[in-house]
């Protein structure tokens, strides 16, 4: 019985690939979406190799704003994305590789507009928010929101977290608002508290020092004598 199982989940996983591979814009190799509860603009979703995507996935690709050239959802290789994700681009939305990304995830590049209170908001137009783009290696824990926002490498975004706004290279954020708690100080290959690199800040500004901020959010100072 057993067996019999075994070969039927593989040839069923064989067939859906077969399948999945004519109605998706690409579909690399040993890529697999279990049983997912709705694709949109399949013609517009780009999926790299070696990515599985959980139960009850919605995927979509609709230009709803109106970008109907630049619209697509691209996942790359190596992505690992949890049961019942909620994926929709109008734009655009990039997850790079080998993210991992938890169970219950909304990914969006658009709102629903609100702004006429005499209009029942399912009514409204859909308001396009920034493209949205996951870096390289990070980790999205279970239930977080994310909004029109770029998240930069080997981010740590904790549990039910909200984002709006950027998150820098090698950070942890938590929260709703979501803020960072912790950085990746890449000069002395440590993770540090936020608490302690803005009072190391208000030390070295103390000390005559000047702060210089560099693309991987390392602090490093220059004295003036």
């Amino acid at each position: 019985m057993r067996l019999f199982i075994r070969i039927f989940n593989k040839l069923n996983r064989i067939f859906l690939n077969l399948y999945y591979s004519t109605i998706f814009k690409k579909l690399g190799k040993n890529s697999y979406i279990q049983n997912p509860i709705k694709l949109q603009g399949t013609e517009r979703i780009s999926i790299g190799s070696n990515v599985n995507i959980g139960w009850g996935a919605w995927l979509a690709a609709f230009p709803h704003t109106g970008f109907f050239k630049e619209c697509e959802l691209v996942i790359e290789d190596g992505v690992s994305i949890g049961n019942f994700a909620h994926i929709y681009a109008t734009k655009k939305i990039c997850i790079k590789k080998n993210v991992l990304i938890a169970d219950k995830v909304y990914i969006s590049d658009n709102l629903h507009g609100y702004e006429d209170i005499n209009t029942p908001i399912i009514k409204q137009p859909i308001i396009q928010k920034r493209e949205v783009e996951i870096g390289e290696g990070c980790w999205i824990g279970e239930g977080v929101c994310i909004i029109g926002a770029k998240i930069g490498k080997n981010v740590i975004i904790g549990a039910n977290a909200v984002i709006t706004k950027d998150v820098p290279d090698y950070c942890v954020a938590v929260g709703l608002p979501a803020r960072i708690i912790k950085r990746y100080n890449l000069e002395k290959q440590i993770w540090e508290n936020e608490k302690n690199v803005k009072n190391n800040q208000r030390n070295l500004n103390k000390e005559g020092g000047v702060f210089y901020k560099t693309k991987n959010m390392v602090l490093t100072k220059q004295t003036f004598f």
